[in-house]
């Protein structure tokens, strides 16, 4: 029987999926404990946790005399890591990428003002490899959505608000999904460095006003994209890949 922290994760990622992908119907009883274990080779210990964890994510709830069920999507925690990566990937979601991107307009462009307000030598350092990063990228040398998502995230981290640090996961998270698709929508494999150099400088120089909208110009236009395919294309049909 298998046992460890690794084996956790692994059933929490396929029953994540198997739950969002809707393989357990709505409402319906979940497998009972011994039967996971049976199917896991994993201890009770082990599928309790992941259970636990899967409960803690929304996806899942434990009622008395009812046993565990699948909790319908309104109640799924988008704000999980796990739970927006698994919604975003079971079906392209138009819709739902462009709501996350309304989030980020909330998010990002105040991040860039207090960044030019706040930000120490080392978070300036941090942005400005992740910017270097992105150049290289268009050389080759760099891995180009790697290096954009690099870039967004040590903004975030540079606002010297904490709260907002806590957004990192969840935005790399649908980041990887967003660059891809508005990337592959535009035509084009990289991002637009002379716009993301813009923010940083406003950043460098102190400018707060500035850092706030040029980066607000960064994500409007990714919205716009969003919104124009939307209206333009039906969301089941547009495909982007989303390995790695």
């Amino acid at each position: 029987m298998r046992q460890g922290n690794n084996l956790t994760q692994s059933i929490v990622e396929e029953l994540g999926i198997d739950i969002v992908t809707q393989k357990y119907s709505l409402g319906a009883p979940f497998p009972v404990e011994a039967e996971l274990c049976e199917s896991f080779d994993a201890s009770r210990t082990v599928l309790r946790e992941a259970v636990k964890m899967l409960t803690a994510k929304g996806l899942l709830s434990a009622r008395p005399r009812q046993g565990t069920r699948v909790e319908p999507e309104n109640n799924w925690n988008l704000m999980d890591p796990d739970v927006l990566r698994w919604t975003l990937e079971r079906k392209f979601s138009l819709g739902l990428l462009a709501e996350f991107t309304e989030i980020r307009l909330a998010i990002e462009p105040l991040a860039s003002q207090l960044a030019a307000e706040k930000a120490d030598q080392v978070s300036l350092a941090n942005i400005e490899r992740a910017l270097h990063r992105m150049e290289q990228a268009e050389l080759g040398h760099h891995d180009p959505l790697e290096a954009d998502i690099a870039f967004h995230i040590s903004i975030l981290y540079a606002s010297g608000n904490r709260f907002y640090a806590q957004f990192a996961d969840l935005v790399e998270t649908a980041l990887r999904i967003s660059i891809r698709f508005t990337n592959q929508y535009k035509g084009v494999q990289f991002a637009d460095v002379d716009d993301h150099r813009k923010v940083f400088t406003a950043i460098k120089n102190q400018r707060p006003t500035i850092a706030h909208k040029c980066m607000n110009r960064l994500i409007t236009e990714a919205l716009d994209l969003i919104q124009d395919a939307m209206v333009n294309e039906q969301p089941e049909s547009k495909q982007i890949s989303t390995s790695s």
